[in-house]
């Protein structure tokens, strides 16, 4: 595929991943609930049935069902990428990740691999009901033998399907349906896949690191913008992959800045979080200020917006949490010392 740079929104550039994955690596199937004649729920798989033909089929509603024949298609030599509609339906077909597609290249001594791209989609949205409503990254990062990413721009919507795709992994990818239709942007297309895992550096900064991921970034960046304009400047990386997990960087970023805020809109019990804050404590670089973690509490998510707004952690959030890390910081700027 020749290289070229196209403005396009999220959805359309995981679309274009889609389509450079089927258009070159033959072994490649697509498969899904309401993914071909439909085009995907959010309209992510538009047109591809229409280019590549009984290679993009829909599926009964069975999760256990598409992951069990995404499973068996890899172990004879295909390539399948699967949709799951909602990240909450997975847990219908957690053993055939866990217990199955996780296990493949260990209970065969390496001999087999299972390269199945598994994409789906979660976060709050308005009117989004308890069951449509979840962030549960922690399940797929928790297991050994699997990859799992969190896509928060179009072009890593782009650049983190098609390193999944070329991955002989089982991997994860998880999208958020809030982003699929928002601005375009310029994405780079046609590029050599590049690697699974590492984190990138989303605004760099000094007196304190925001560590991200998924649908976040963008109110970390709305916090650090407002905490620019009051003197505090705010390094935010965005962790992009969950497993593996770029600790190195987030330690990087943190012997720079001795200060570290963690905020993601899962749960923040046992969330992937406390995960991070653990691998900068353990590690010894020094902090001049304990740790803090933003994210939703130990409620289930609610459907009703006002109440959503609530629970998922805001800009406003995320500004309050790194002011009680920096608050000599900024306590300085204002005397003008």
């Amino acid at each position: 595929m020749p290289e070229e740079t196209r403005k396009l929104t999220y959805a359309q550039a995981a679309n274009e991943a889609l389509r450079r994955a089927l258009a070159e690596i033959p072994e490649t199937l697509l498969f899904g609930e309401d993914i071909a004649i439909p085009g995907g729920v959010f309209g992510v798989t538009k047109g591809l049935q229409k280019s590549f033909g009984d290679r993009v089929f829909d599926t009964p509603i069975s999760e256990s069902a598409i992951l069990g024949g995404a499973i068996g298609a890899a172990l004879v030599g295909r390539r399948p990428i699967v949709e799951i509609m909602w990240v909450d339906f997975s847990l219908v077909a957690l053993d055939q990740i866990v217990n199955q597609a996780a296990n493949v290249r260990y209970v065969s001594q390496g001999k087999l691999t299972a390269p199945i791209t598994i994409r789906t989609q979660q976060g709050a949205g308005p009117g989004s009901c308890a069951q449509h409503s979840q962030s549960l990254e922690t399940f797929f990062a928790h297991v050994p033998g699997l990859q799992a990413c969190m896509p928060a721009t179009a072009q890593d919507a782009y650049d983190l399907l098609t390193a999944a795709i070329h991955s002989d992994d089982p991997t994860i990818v998880i999208e958020n349906r809030n982003l699929y239709h928002g601005e375009k942007a310029e994405v780079r297309l046609g590029a050599a896949p590049g690697p699974v895992g590492g984190a990138a550096v989303r605004r760099p900064g000094d007196d304190v690191t925001l560590v991200t991921w998924g649908a976040m970034l963008h109110r970390a960046l709305e916090a650090a913008d407002e905490l620019a304009a009051q003197g505090v400047s705010v390094e935010v990386l965005d962790m992009r992959w969950l497993r593996p997990l770029d600790t190195d960087a987030v330690k990087r970023s943190v012997a720079k800045t001795g200060r570290l805020v963690v905020a993601h809109e899962a749960h923040r019990f046992m969330g992937v979080g406390a995960e991070v804050v653990t691998s900068v404590v353990e590690s010894g670089v020094p902090l001049v200020a304990p740790p803090v973690r933003v994210g939703a509490p130990d409620v289930r998510i609610p459907a009703a917006p006002t109440l959503q707004a609530a629970v998922i952690p805001s800009a406003s959030v995320i500004v309050d949490a790194v002011r009680r890390t920096v608050q000599p910081v900024a306590t300085l700027v204002q005397q003008g010392v």
